[in-house]
């Protein structure tokens, strides 16, 4: 393993394990409401993008997507589906839910696939196609058993693969991007948060000196692991980085079960077995596309997120 190789592994795993392990975080702020937590990860996530902006010299990269109408456009489309998928994740985590998380995480790849097909008019494979029918498989034994979809484990994937497949549109990578997004979005973030102030119930500066610090840290919680993985992606052949991304809801797995004692049912067990067994498919089958064309192995990566987390 080369040099260049050993360092994108570090910084990618690094930026994946980070993201696993953010539950562990939004978990500190269980008190806080979610939407006044959303605001708070947007305004101060600005913050820290525009140090690091600033830190690369990045702005010129900004001030020219934003004068590109297409890009501008992709962009406030993806500000609105990473908008969906990061209130929905913290959501989802302080309500005891980080297993729904993994679950839709895990299925993430898979519905990128699919939107690829709907979205793109991309041909499936044999192998792709029963690997998102073990996807749907699994999805349908959950409904079944519950009564209900589980809206949670399949919005999260959508809205992620909708943001990164949008970012793919555009020629701007993902800090850039996040710069653009974080910036369009504070104003109205800032503004429910005076709001919240004016009601009384605005958690910042009246409940701890310690909840103050993890709300500004959020900032660095949403920056810090996307910079780790772009430092990292373009490092690593694709087939590396596409399995190093189940790091992340293996981890939230983990932590729902062991950590947080989550139920885990026979449902469970079934679904998430015919969704492991449909991304060994999935797998087996991006290692032999890549064998065939092995110029797919240096094209960049999705946009991923901020698993976001």
């Amino acid at each position: 393993m080369s040099h260049e190789t050993r360092v994108g592994v570090l910084y990618t795993g690094g930026a994946f394990l980070f993201w696993g392990l953010t539950p562990t975080f939004w978990k500190l702020l269980k008190e806080v409401s979610a939407p006044q937590l959303l605001a708070h990860r947007i305004a101060w996530g600005l913050v820290f993008v525009a140090v690091w902006m600033s830190f690369r010299r990045r702005w010129p990269d900004l001030l020219a997507a934003i004068r590109r109408p297409r890009t501008r456009l992709a962009l406030l489309a993806s500000t609105f589906f990473i908008t969906v998928n990061w209130g929905l994740f913290i959501y989802a985590v302080n309500t005891d839910r980080v297993l729904a998380t993994s679950l839709g995480y895990f299925i993430n790849p898979l519905v990128s696939v699919l939107l690829g097909l709907v979205v793109l008019g991309e041909r499936l494979t044999p192998r792709q196609w029963l690997a998102v029918s073990l996807a749907a498989a699994g999805v349908t034994v959950m409904t079944i058993q519950a009564g209900q979809l589980p809206w949670i484990s399949l919005v999260l994937p959508v809205s992620f693969g909708m943001y990164g497949l949008l970012r793919k549109t555009v020629n701007a990578d993902a800090v850039v991007g996040l710069a653009f997004e974080t910036a369009a979005l504070t104003p109205l973030a800032v503004a429910f948060l005076l709001f919240e102030e004016q009601r009384g119930v605005a958690a910042l500066g009246h409940i701890s000196v310690l909840t103050d610090a993890l709300l500004v840290t959020g900032g660095a919680v949403t920056v810090l692991p996307l910079i780790l993985f772009t430092l990292g992606v373009r490092r690593l052949r694709l087939s590396t980085a596409g399995l190093l991304q189940y790091i992340a809801p293996t981890c939230s797995f983990l932590l729902a079960v062991l950590l947080y004692g989550e139920e885990f049912t026979i449902t469970h067990a079934v679904t998430f077995g015919l969704i492991w067994i449909a991304l060994a498919i999935y797998t087996i089958e991006l290692r032999a596309t890549l064998r065939r064309r092995p110029d797919l192995e240096n094209a960049e990566l999705p946009a991923v997120s901020l698993l976001e987390d």
